[in-house]
């Protein structure tokens, strides 16, 4: 059974499917013509770069987000000003 929208009595897939082999050499083809031989190292290199650019944001959004909160100033649980260490 194939998860679908109907949408006005037409029936619109919601998941195409992870392509295939045929399906990747023709996009590769496509991407060949488009960019040129030339440039498909580069833009892959681009493309690794800003992965890794991600993945850093995503690791520093989980450290902060994972730290617990200091308490706020004023507070019962703030240590004092003669308790603070410099």
């Amino acid at each position: 059974m194939t998860a679908s929208l109907s949408l006005l009595g037409v029936s619109l897939p919601l998941a195409f499917g992870i392509p295939g082999g045929q399906d990747l050499l023709i996009l590769l083809v496509i991407v060949l013509i488009l960019f040129g031989a030339k440039r498909l190292p580069e833009l892959a290199r681009g493309l690794g770069q800003s992965v890794n650019e991600f993945k850093k944001a995503k690791e520093e959004f989980d450290k902060e987000v994972a730290k617990p909160a200091a308490p706020a100033p004023g507070s019962p649980e703030a240590p004092k000003d003669d308790q603070k260490q410099a």
